[in-house]
């Protein structure tokens, strides 16, 4: 209860400001927007968000920004192609793993940044995970809220979603719909570039590997709610430098609004300092 009414408290606290994006481009061609936050000499956060939603949906209304920027840190955060004020292609090969990365890399190298501190979420989570294995110089630690054991969006049927996008036939299956309300709850959200994301996860996107999990730290967190709670876990045990926190009557939804998700994000970034 407590919690909850702390939550409650922060909700009616005024948020940072939503600056004007700063563009990117990424390596094959596609407009990625950013935003930045805090002291530039501080210690900087890459925040990622989840599928369908957006830098500012994801961090700034949920407090992260506020919280983090208290802390001491400077946020970059960033709209995954696809959503916000990024480009939103309709290929689906315009989705790839390494593209999701690549887009990371480049975001990185245009800011000078040599390495980061992490915060991802779902997708954002997923994307993180591989980010770290593939160019580890690049994150001294990472927080992956709600990351999958398995391939994002696998549940999702591509064809009703399509004939829905296209068509406007209504989606039978309980899952697809879910994901549809998703996409359609946040403002500007395109959903054949949705769909097209959906499907292009499954080109060559290899799962989280538990085998060859990233070495830095990284703290996992997942709602208890959550249907994943178990197999994120998994995915902590299997870290050799992973720790868990399970957020109390959070799904998976609504997980990014916990504040005990973002206190126990600052304290472990903050403990590396």
């Amino acid at each position: 209860m407590a919690a909850r009414m702390a939550d409650m408290i922060d909700a009616i606290r005024p948020l940072v400001e939503m600056p004007p994006p700063v563009y990117v481009m990424s390596a094959s061609g596609r407009r990625l927007a950013t935003y930045r936050w805090g002291d530039d000499d501080a210690p900087t956060v890459l925040c990622v968000h989840g599928f369908a939603s957006s830098c500012r949906d994801n961090w700034v209304s949920t407090g992260w920004v506020r919280d983090l920027t208290r802390a001491g840190f400077r946020v970059l955060g960033v709209d995954q192609r696809g959503h916000g004020e990024s480009d939103k292609p309709h290929e689906a090969s315009a989705f790839s793993m390494d593209e999701l990365v690549g887009d990371l890399v480049t975001v990185l190298d245009t800011y000078l940044l040599d390495s980061v501190l992490y915060a991802g979420y779902s997708l954002g989570a997923r994307v993180g995970w591989q980010l770290a294995v593939q160019v580890p110089e690049r994150v001294e630690r990472a927080v992956l809220g709600g990351i999958p054991d398995g391939r994002p969006l696998a549940r999702l049927q591509i064809d009703q979603a399509s004939a829905y996008a296209e068509r406007g036939i209504p989606v039978e299956d309980q899952v697809t719909r879910n994901y549809v309300t998703l996409a359609e709850r946040v403002p500007g959200n395109d959903l054949r570039s949705l769909v097209a994301l959906a499907e292009g996860m499954r080109l060559g996107d290899a799962d989280p590997d538990p085998e060859h999990p990233p070495l830095q730290p990284i703290l996992f967190a997942t709602g208890s709610e959550d249907a994943i709670l178990e197999r994120s876990r998994g995915l902590a045990d299997a870290t050799p430098n992973g720790t868990f926190v399970e957020l109390p009557g959070r799904h998976h939804f609504n997980a990014p609004g916990s504040r005990v998700f973002r206190q126990a994000a600052v304290d472990f970034f903050t403990t590396q300092r």
